[in-house]
């Protein structure tokens, strides 16, 4: 029999037709859709004349533009209120599920699919957004797609789509204390590039790969848009069906029984294929930040900017502009630059276990007077069990703000904006310039190298701090 990888096995399962060198015709399972890219789309099946076809098989949530405080009152910002009321009209209208701000399972549609049992492995699943790509953490297909795509997607629940290529991206070994699985996917795109992995699927193996949580796993998957890649995702496992295990979407009594069979066939077969495979040991690994305009230009904390050798032309054009940005000098360490914000949140690191670790870190201490420190998390989920962990008042006690649940300061597409010409830490996923607002400064980091820079006010070693 053809061996077959992760990837083959379930996009061959969801093929409804191929057309002759062309695209497939692809079957999608489980669509999100949010208030920025879902009104345009809807407002085209209206001029149309044609519904949803499975309303059952999509759900919705306000995210991107939601303000993270008062989101009990009327939004302010009227691109924004207009946004997340045609939403809901939409919602209403082609009865599809909304998780609305306010309600018990709103947040980030990364963060709540996988809290609800949504997301599952063996399923395609599509969002207009980047970082559809979090999904595959759990031996799903997933990515992100355009306002076009959302709207093909409603009408029909099918996308045309071309196989992309495969890659695996093993990392074997041990983590090092400090180290985390942002550190991991920080490190592996400051290796392949922020265009290495451009046309590839991504699937994740290895020992330190396997050793991860869930929501470890997520922030993995979450970046693989940073390198390029079309998605990434890891084979399922006993971590993930623990994880699933009694959701309010998984799949209950014999159901369950059957699912979990099905589940433990989704491995890549011994032998199969890939058209490229990269092997990383996991000791090489250390605290990890971003010093430019893109998420692959990462050194290590107590790392150098790299130096303008062997460069020449547009590429030491456009290095020289990034770092100009920055603020930043070829060949200078950033370990000791002072910082003015940190930020703990987004798809990427709003999940409890995020939370937590700062939490954990930061007890006792007091953030340095020079930084202004926001928690954001992923979902009212989230916040509900960092207050009744007591999570909270650890992190208020040491003068971090917690706001309510969006996506708040990972992009500038709501109030929470990082000033011009500021220095922030975050454990987001881009780095481009403006990102967090216009001219600010970000720096991408794991939870813990952020905690660390809280406490001291500049970029520091977690190790240093947390080892004493």
């Amino acid at each position: 029999m053809e061996k077959k990888t992760l990837f083959d096995k379930v996009w061959d399962a969801h093929v409804v037709k191929s057309v002759s060198q062309g695209p497939d015709v692809f079957f999608i399972d489980k669509h999100f859709i949010h208030e920025v890219t879902s009104p345009v789309a809807f407002l085209n099946l209206e001029k149309r004349g044609i519904g949803v076809k499975y309303p059952e098989r999509t759900i919705a949530t306000p995210d991107h533009n939601v303000p993270t405080v008062a989101q009990d009152q009327t939004i302010k910002d009227k691109l924004s209120r207009m946004q997340v009321e045609r939403l809901r009209e939409n919602c209403k209208r082609y009865g599809i599920e909304l998780h609305d701000l306010g309600s018990a399972h709103h947040g980030i549609v990364h963060v709540i699919g996988p809290e609800l049992g949504v997301t599952q492995p063996g399923m395609t699943i599509v969002c207009g957004d980047s970082h559809t790509s979090t999904h595959g953490a759990f031996g799903a297909i997933a990515f992100g797609i355009g306002t076009s795509e959302v709207e093909m997607v409603l009408a029909t629940q099918c996308i045309m789509q071309s196989k992309p290529k495969k890659m695996r991206i093993s990392v074997d070994g041990e983590l090092g204390n400090g180290v985390t699985s942002k550190d991991i996917i920080l490190y592996i795109i400051s290796k392949i590039s922020a265009a290495g992995a451009t046309g590839y699927f991504v699937e994740y193996a290895g020992s330190a790969i396997r050793n991860l949580s869930m929501e470890a796993r997520m922030t993995i998957c979450n970046m693989s848009i940073e390198m390029g890649a079309r998605g990434g995702f890891i084979a399922p496992d006993e971590t993930t069906y623990n994880y699933l295990k009694g959701k309010r979407y998984s799949p209950k009594g014999e159901a369950w029984d059957q699912a979990v069979e099905y589940w433990n066939s989704l491995q890549t077969d011994q032998g199969a294929v890939f058209d490229k495979e990269y092997t990383y040991d996991a000791a090489d690994i250390e605290p990890m930040i971003t010093y430019g305009t893109n998420p692959g230009m990462g050194i290590k904390v107590k790392g150098t900017i790299p130096s303008l050798d062997g460069m020449e032309g547009s590429n030491k054009k456009s290095y020289l502009k990034s770092l100009d940005y920055m603020g930043f000098q070829p060949g200078e360490a950033v370990k000791g630059k002072l910082v003015d914000y940190v930020f703990v949140g987004s798809c990427t690191n709003g999940r409890i276990e995020d939370i937590r670790s700062v939490a954990q870190f930061v007890k006792g201490r007091r953030k340095a007077d020079n930084i202004t420190a926001w928690i954001v998390p992923g979902s009212r989920e989230v916040e509900k069990m960092a207050h009744e962990e007591g999570l909270v008042k650890i992190l208020e006690e040491a003068g971090f703000e917690l706001r309510q649940p969006g996506c708040s300061a990972c992009l500038a597409m709501n109030d929470d904006k990082i000033p011009a010409g500021k220095y922030a830490v975050s454990t987001s996923n881009r780095n481009f310039e403006g990102r967090q607002g216009p001219g600010a400064r970000t720096m991408l980091a794991s939870p813990l190298t952020v905690a660390a820079v809280a406490v001291t006010g500049r970029i520091t070693d977690p190790r240093e701090v947390f080892n004493n």
